[in-house]
């Protein structure tokens, strides 16, 4: 007997993505609802799944995706889609549940926003709620959970606090920074979603979800900074609008505006469980307080936990193939190039895995020279460890002022920096085939900042990176292609 067909929509975001290991791990069969299945791409669970192509306001286009589905969980909503979201949500979960019913789904599974319903409450939160009673209008029960913050690197409300306390030493605070919340894990969000398809008596319920304690915003941000090592203080004002807030927001982080502000306004809602059915329902899941799920959330910025960071994999193998990219990803800023060769991901191997040493960095040498004597001067291990060999290398190996990190024989490198600078970084060249029989070669520098002078550092030195990384990856495509060119 087969086991049940689990349908996961939203599959592309930060629950869903995380939900569906999980769910196939259980033993489900899981089909994923996507509007773009290319943004599946390099998952490692791509393979493992049904993707199928809908779209929430196109009520045509959910029938065939549910029909064959034992429950689904609706995990979709609108924030991002313009000033008119809340509109969108609500039409979008009326359609899913109406085709739901006709599809004979049993079960429909939703997570929504923790708040009362008063009449104060924010649109956003308004329309988190509201689109859980959209998904009630069927005879389809619903499972519907609701957190307030949840806890884990990439969450947006979590990323919010994050970078605000990374970049901001002296932060002034209006009223809301001052409103209780009860923060919950990922870890723990995830275990009571799944959990769902297991304990019937959760059907058709509300269930209240959140963390050990309760919290305000500004005690987050202040835990946040001691379990970072760094110093914050706090100055309240009694005035600063959800408008004023969330362009200060969009400035000190790479959240748009347009997206703060409605998360900013439903700051002013407090985001506390009242109802404690979720213990009596879920004995066995046991929230962590606070400074725990943050902790937890950190390690991802430690080296043996940043390949749930990279997991988000490079899929632009066809297509138009940008020369780089900067972006910031998880706290994490991203330096991608990329190159497509007419040699074979061996022979780039070859030459990306012999850098450093006596062959030196191949463009912009005397940069990384420099580079390496003032690593020296403030007590770093400058550029003279060299390596081990000058062909093989291993993980553990010293490489200059770097360590090998991660090898994959004729794939990947990836180079950790043990040089002085104020956060994390990491260098990674990748080679993967293409169907027309090239390879593309792409160079990634990753940096993890500490605080505000991390911003500063990285930001400062960019300009200086697009012509050394820039070098870098030309020249290594450049031998590469000598050396397919010597085997012909």
């Amino acid at each position: 007997m087969q086991p049940p067909r689990v349908l996961v929509t939203g599959a592309t975001g930060y629950i869903g993505g995380r939900l569906i290991p999980r769910l196939l791990e259980m033993g489900y069969r899981v089909r994923c609802l996507v509007r773009d299945p290319i943004r599946l791409q390099g998952r490692p669970w791509q393979n493992a799944v049904e993707i199928v192509t809908g779209d929430m306001l196109q009520p045509e286009t959910l029938l065939p995706a549910l029909q064959g589905s034992a429950a689904a969980y609706y995990l979709v909503h609108s924030l991002a889609g313009g000033s008119d979201f809340h509109e969108r949500d609500v039409m979008a979960a009326t359609n899913f549940a109406a085709a739901a019913e006709k599809a004979g789904v049993q079960r429909i599974i939703y997570l929504g926003g923790l708040a009362e319903s008063t009449p104060n409450l924010s649109e956003h939160l308004r329309s988190r709620q509201q689109s859980g009673d959209a998904l009630r209008t069927s005879r389809v029960p619903v499972t519907e959970f609701r957190a307030g913050v949840i806890v884990g690197s990439g969450s947006l409300s979590f990323e919010m606090i994050r970078y605000l306390t990374e970049r901001v030493p002296v932060m002034i605070c209006p009223r809301w920074v001052y409103t209780r919340t009860q923060p919950i894990g990922i870890r723990e969000v995830l275990d009571y979603l799944a959990a769902a398809l297991d304990v019937p008596e959760s059907s058709g319920r509300i269930i209240e979800i959140g963390g050990a304690e309760i919290v305000t915003y500004g005690e987050m941000m202040l835990i946040y900074a001691e379990v970072r090592g760094l110093k914050r203080w706090m100055i309240q004002v009694p005035v600063l609008t959800p408008r004023l807030s969330s362009y200060w927001v969009n400035l000190v982080t790479p959240i748009p505006a347009a997206i703060a502000r409605p998360l900013i306004e439903g700051l002013r809602n407090e985001n506390v469980v009242h109802d404690p059915s979720a213990q009596t329902l879920f004995p066995h899941i046991q929230p962590v307080g606070y400074r725990t799920a943050v902790e937890r959330a950190l390690t991802r910025l430690n080296a043996g936990h940043l390949e749930s960071v990279w997991s988000d994999a490079l899929s632009t193998s066809q297509g138009n193939v940008p020369p780089v990219t900067l972006t910031v990803h998880e706290g994490m800023v991203l330096e991608r190039r990329q190159r497509v060769v007419a040699a074979s991901p061996a022979q780039l191997y070859t030459i990306f895995t012999g850098i450093g040493g006596k062959r030196g960095w191949f463009a912009f040498n005397w940069a990384w020279e420099i580079r390496g004597l003032a690593d020296k001067l403030i007590g770093g291990v400058g550029l003279r460890r060299g390596r081990r060999d000058a062909d093989d290398l291993r993980v553990g190996d010293a490489l200059d002022f770097w360590r090998v990190e991660a090898v994959e024989p004729g794939h990947l490198l990836r180079l950790r920096a043990e040089m002085k600078v104020p956060g994390k970084a990491w260098l990674q060249f990748q080679a993967a085939p293409r169907d027309d029989g090239q390879t593309l070669l792409t160079q990634t520098a990753f940096f993890a900042p500490k605080g505000l002078f991390g911003w500063l550092y990285w930001y400062a030195l960019y300009p200086l990176h697009g012509f050394i990384f820039s070098g870098l990856i030309d020249q290594i495509a450049a031998r590469a292609l000598a050396l397919a060119e010597e085997g012909r």
